[in-house]
């Protein structure tokens, strides 16, 4: 069992074995979850139940065996490793007469802990908020969220006095200005399309690195940690990859097993970065007995918010940890690459990663040397413009010798307004 070795309040794990497949949920993970909250776990326990009960998720037997547990353990809360409805929760808690909390409440609360910027606390806020409003209606005072805690944190500690009219007010502020805030990320991204650098999107279970590989690969200090939702502040910087030149990299929140739908929701504004970056680099936990299950999650949010078709490279990190594998590139039939084996903590396979990437995108960027003569002076503003010029130096004759990098879809379209052929560019302007 894992223990948390921190103060902490003390919780009664509870974990319902018997499921179907597709709604299971991981008991190891569920107690990490628990100790991310800053839980000190009394006791765990497992529930062998094929058909959930509509009053309690559990047997009432069982309920009574909790609550002799609840006494004996002088617990402050029990969660419960699934979503519980409201009228459940509230029975569950008039019986055990403490504090019930559910995975998608756990989980609303390490995201509470963890967000840092503006846009982090109020997609949060906005998640907690829409998840309160049917659990306004409390039986025993003594549960007032006043008095704070796991899944007490946020606006969580107010809204037990606030009627259901303010509650919708609130999410209507908090909505408007995500949306402001969506509109300043469009206006970025486009500027950073309009200065033609690629733009990549790390993704991933949480816990699997991709705080650790973006440091590394930008130099940054990024903050991270072997728990769970260590970042959950998206993070965009420049780099620079050889053979390829300057991309965006973007960091962002960390997927999970059965995310709940109201963070999805929460956070679309946040992994739009990913929907609408070039190439997705997901990074993988290759040691996890769970890898197979994780990596399909993964492809399961993609798919929910729309960037379920944009180029992926899988990132398998942690090799250090597996037996006689070094770090690789695998290739599809094409000789693409669509999958490298890496070790981000040990800073292996760094370079075959920067390797694979400029492969991927290559083909989206146009660099060459051109000549252009004094006639074209009209092609050679736009060029830069576009800010596409590199570097410009001059014939004998009077023509510009340009060393340019434009995105592909950016230089025929600006061929297209002047009349001309991307092949006969090709072939009477390059020196290539």
């Amino acid at each position: 069992m894992l223990i948390a070795e921190h103060r902490g309040e003390r919780a009664i794990l509870v974990h319902l074995d018997g499921h179907a497949p597709e709604v299971r949920e991981d008991p190891y993970e569920f107690q990490e979850l628990a100790v991310s909250a800053g839980a000190v776990i009394a006791s765990f326990i497992s529930i062998s139940r094929h058909q959930p009960t509509a009053r309690f998720l559990i047997g009432s037997g069982k309920v009574e065996e909790l609550r002799q547990l609840v006494i004996a353990e002088e617990a402050d809360l029990v969660i419960f490793n699934h979503a519980l409805t409201p009228s459940q929760e509230r029975n569950l808690e008039r019986t055990l007469e403490c504090r019930v909390l559910d995975r998608v409440g756990l989980i609303l609360d390490i995201f509470a802990q963890r967000a840092q910027t503006y846009e982090g606390k109020l997609q949060v806020e906005l998640a907690q908020l829409e998840h309160i409003s049917t659990r306004l209606i409390r039986s025993r005072t003594d549960l007032s969220r006043q008095q704070g805690g796991i899944g007490l944190r946020g606006p969580g500690e107010t809204q037990l006095e606030t009627d259901r009219r303010l509650l919708r007010l609130r999410v209507k502020q908090i909505k408007a200005r995500l949306e402001k805030v969506r509109n300043q990320r469009q206006l970025a991204r486009r500027s950073r399309q309009r200065a033609d650098m690629p733009s990549i999107s790390l993704v991933g279970y949480t816990n699997t690195g991709k705080s650790t590989l973006f440091n590394l690969l930008t130099e940054s200090q990024v903050y991270a940690a072997d728990q769970l939702f260590a970042t959950l502040d998206p993070t965009v910087r420049r780099i620079e990859i050889d053979g390829l030149g300057a991309v965006t990299l973007a960091d962002t929140v960390g997927f999970i097993r059965h995310l709940p739908h109201k963070l999805v929701e929460a956070f679309r504004a946040t992994l739009e970065e990913s929907a609408n970056a070039d190439l997705l680099l997901h990074m993988i936990d290759a040691h996890s007995p769970e890898r197979d299950e994780q990596i399909k999650q993964v492809y399961q949010v993609l798919d929910e918010i729309d960037a379920s078709s944009v180029r992926t490279l899988e990132v398998y990190n942690k090799v250090d940890l597996l037996d006689n594998v070094e770090p690789h590139i695998q290739r599809d039939e094409q000789g693409k690459p669509v999958r490298v084996w890496v070790s981000a903590y040990k800073e292996q396979g760094i370079e075959l990663l920067q390797q694979a990437i400029a492969e991927l995108l290559e083909e989206q960027i146009y660099i060459a040397t051109v000549r252009l003569t004094q006639q074209q002076g009209r092609l050679r503003g736009k060029l830069f413009d576009l800010n596409a010029v590199e570097q410009e130096t001059h014939a004998d004759d009077g023509a510009s010798i340009l060393e340019i990098r434009i995105a592909k879809t950016e230089l025929d379209k600006l061929l297209s307004d002047e009349g001309i052929m991307p092949a006969d560019f090709l072939r009477n302007y390059s020196k290539l």
